[in-house]
């Protein structure tokens, strides 16, 4: 685990040292989504909070077919059959 002391500033503000935010690519004006859990703060990218969506999403619709390839073949099957 990369570790690395940080302090609060007076105005609750956190600086989040260079060679983390390089390793993540983040950017100036990049969002984070801040969480807990228990006894800990977890700062989130948006980009990675949306591929932990897409990854559970995945588990409940089959991990080899997304919604627009069955949309597609369910179409094309109509088509066929007219």
């Amino acid at each position: 685990m990369d570790e690395v002391k940080v302090k609060v500033s007076a105005s609750g503000r956190v600086l989040i040292p260079a060679r983390f935010r390089k390793a993540l690519g983040l950017r100036d004006g990049d969002e984070l989504l801040l969480s807990r859990e228990g006894e800990r703060l977890v700062l989130t990218s948006r980009t990675a909070a949306l591929r932990r969506a897409q990854a559970l999403a995945r588990q409940y619709r089959g991990a080899d077919e997304s919604e627009v390839d069955a949309l597609l073949a369910e179409r094309r099957a109509e088509a066929a059959r007219e």
